[in-house]
């Protein structure tokens, strides 16, 4: 007998098999249906609420998907051998209910029993987003998760430069960007997404082509127009996230207050010289929401108490700084991980070298975002700012 069909036949006697009729009712019951095959079989079809692990990570993700060591666990291959090793593997991790399907995934379908053709990544989008794939807080549903995403950006200006040019990198798959403004020579010095070839262009236009030539596959929606009450509610709509990149209070006011209505997370940052400070809004979240842009601010401060870029300066890499960040919280987000920075404040002191995190608290009189409130309309203010081009 061959070393490998001893190895088996001991398996097969420490190993409890099951037939598909019994794991399907083990895993009706509450057992964990583990399927260790590779990818391009798990594209052919996998049990219906299978953990997809393959057996090449099982050990190093197994925890992750099964983290209670006494749960019933019931493994899947193709036809029931590689499943018997990975059971013993199981085993020797500490895991003390593990039973292997006989006939594997074969007969499971050959008898009939439930099964999905899972959305995959494709082999290319696999290579490109590897890294994303280890981690188990993203994986493969989770990079699948930002495909299918859309986050609308607000300026493609200092802060919506670095922020979408890292969500074009992750993968998000739909970015939208509003914009009116052309790109200019002094845009340079801080608004990564456009170059000396492209001055003069719509920056909708320059974005499309930076993001473009960066992920091909990048679904990108240009709104080259001003943000006002008439056409807010219809650009927001279908977005999952809006990240705030303007350097005009009036405008910020109406993203604010759109959001509130439209229930959707508002990622805010704002820059000065060598300031800079980062929340998200969203009312939705929970009872500790911490509030809107309203309850700090309830109404436009004097033009001259708020200072765009373009009059009080700015560091060319506080927006990049600023904008990675909303990044970081817009993918936090999508992917629902982490604790998004809702009823908090991040401020980042660059001269210093410090961040300080601030906590923020609903005003129960909030005509926007209190419990209850009916929306109150859109206020459209004077351009409280002299520039946008943050």
């Amino acid at each position: 007998m061959k070393a490998k069909d001893r190895r088996l036949a001991e398996l097969r006697r420490s190993i409890p098999e099951v037939s598909p009729e019994e794991a399907l009712a083990m895993q009706k019951a509450g057992a964990a249906l583990v399927d260790v095959r590779d990818t391009d079989e798990i594209a052919q079809g996998s049990p219906t609420g299978a953990h997809r692990l393959g057996r090449s990570y099982l050990e190093l993700r197994v925890e992750e998907a099964v983290p209670d060591m006494d749960q019933p666990i019931v493994v899947m291959c193709a036809g029931g051998v590689r499943s018997l090793f990975a059971a013993d593997a199981l085993k020797n991790m500490g895991y003390t209910k593990v039973h292997s399907i006989a006939g594997g995934f074969s007969r499971w379908k050959n008898e009939g029993r439930p099964f999905e053709v899972p959305k995959m990544l494709d082999a290319e989008a696999r290579e490109r987003y590897a890294r994303h794939i280890l981690m188990p807080d993203v994986g493969e549903a989770g990079q699948l998760k930002l495909l299918n995403s859309k986050v609308l950006l607000i300026g493609a200006g200092g802060l919506g430069s670095p922020s979408s040019y890292y969500l074009a990198a992750a993968g998000v798959g739909t970015i939208g960007m509003v914009d009116h403004d052309v790109v200019d020579q002094s845009n340079l010095q801080r608004q990564i997404l456009h170059r000396e070839d492209t001055v003069g262009l719509p920056k909708v236009e320059s974005a499309r082509r930076a993001l473009l030539a960066l992920n091909s596959k990048l679904n990108f929606v240009a709104h080259e127009t001003h943000l006002d009450s008439s056409n807010v509610e219809e650009i927001f709509s279908g977005y999952d996230v809006i990240v705030d990149g303007t350097d005009n209070l009036a405008t910020r006011y109406l993203i604010n207050d759109a959001c509130v209505k439209m229930g959707l997370p508002n990622v805010h940052a704002a820059v000065y010289r060598f300031e800079g400070q980062l929340t998200v809004f969203w009312p939705e979240y929970g009872p500790q929401h911490g509030g809107c842009y309203r309850c700090m601010f309830p109404n436009p401060p004097p033009p001259e108490m708020a200072p765009s870029c373009a009059e009080a300066g700015v560091l060319g890499v506080m927006p990049g700084t600023l904008g990675l960040l909303q990044a970081v919280e817009v993918l936090k987000i999508l992917l629902d991980i982490g604790e998004p920075l809702v009823g908090r404040m991040l401020h980042y002191d660059a001269l210093g070298a410090r961040f300080t995190e601030l906590k923020i608290r609903t005003n129960p009189n909030c005509p926007y975002c209190r419990e209850g409130a009916e929306f109150p309309g859109y206020e459209d203010y004077a351009q409280v700012c002299a520039s946008t081009k943050s």
